[in-house]
């Protein structure tokens, strides 16, 4: 893949590439999120990542719908929508084929849009099946075919998937009907939950790794290691945990309640970690996840 200033490109496998911000404002579980993301907007973040479960989509409609010029700024407003990046995602309760384009549909209507510039499938397994059934298997496959015709009919300019292993992409990249390669898998990713290999599995197959969780549900921030490797480049610790993501070349949506740190999460991109720093993170995993682990589901 590859990165241009501040952007990651987006669908290289597909002949259609476009860019998407490295940087984006994460919604799960976000509190006061109508000033959060407006506030996110005015500062010259362009990207916010949903989905239907989070339940916010309406929510951040109202905004997008209040900040959004619709006559090339004549309205007074100076956001154009081609500038923004929205993703969303199609939860385990909505998966299969025609569930899928009816979720779509449902999330581009609380959005207030006429496309998205993302749509994922959230999670490998479904609603009411026991994580070694393979009836994931089947469902899912359904629901990538949703997502190829939401595509192929320009409903969404780029489709991938969320925790995903290896396995699972494996399974989606090898399937005889897969006419769309993913073009962006959102994992759970940061040091202590290192994932080398399905890095180094989704830069090998041109698939964008995003990071979710960057600071480890916030523990990281207080982690003794860390403080002292941010420390020694003047950093803090939330920057230089979002920095080590960009390095790996993910992208990342870190989730902020404060205003002051929403900012400083933008003041990633004028250094650098050098190699013994990212040596020193990458040696504190253990594998360990604070999210769902989809490694239970087939």
């Amino acid at each position: 893949m590859n990165k241009i200033d501040n952007f990651i490109i987006l669908n290289e496998t597909n002949c259609n590439p476009i860019r998407m911000p490295i940087l984006g404002i994460g919604t799960f579980k976000l509190n006061d999120i109508e000033n959060i993301i407006k506030i996110g907007l005015e500062n010259g973040y362009r990207r916010i990542d949903t989905a239907s479960m989070y339940n916010n989509e309406e929510k951040i409609g109202k905004v997008l719908n209040e900040m959004i010029t619709k006559n090339d700024g004549l309205d007074g407003k100076k956001i154009k929508r081609e500038d923004l990046f929205i993703t969303s995602k199609c939860s385990f309760m909505e998966q299969g084929y025609e569930n899928a384009l009816k979720a779509f549909n449902q999330s581009l209507e609380k959005l207030q849009l006429d496309y998205l510039d993302c749509y994922l499938i959230h999670w490998p397994g479904v609603k009411g099946l026991d994580g070694n059934d393979s009836g994931n298997s089947i469902q899912r496959s359904q629901t990538w075919r949703a997502l190829e015709k939401l595509y192929q009919d320009k409903k969404v300019r780029s489709i991938g998937v969320s925790n995903y292993t290896i396995n699972h992409l494996t399974e989606l990249l090898s399937s005889p009907t897969l006419q769309i390669k993913p073009a962006l898998n959102q994992v759970e990713f940061h040091p202590l939950n290192f994932q080398k290999d399905l890095l180094e599995f989704c830069n090998k197959n041109n698939i964008v790794l995003e990071s979710y969780g960057s600071l480890a549900g916030g523990r990281l921030i207080n982690n003794e290691n860390v403080k002292e490797l941010a420390k020694k480049v003047g950093r803090t610790p939330s920057q230089i945990l979002l920095r080590y993501c960009i390095q790996h070349s993910c992208a990342v949506i870190p989730k902020t309640d404060n205003v002051h740190r929403l900012i400083e999460n933008q003041m990633i991109f004028d250094f650098t970690l050098p190699n013994d720093i990212m040596d020193s993170l990458d040696k504190m995993n253990k594998d360990q996840r604070f999210y769902m682990n989809p490694n239970s589901v087939i």
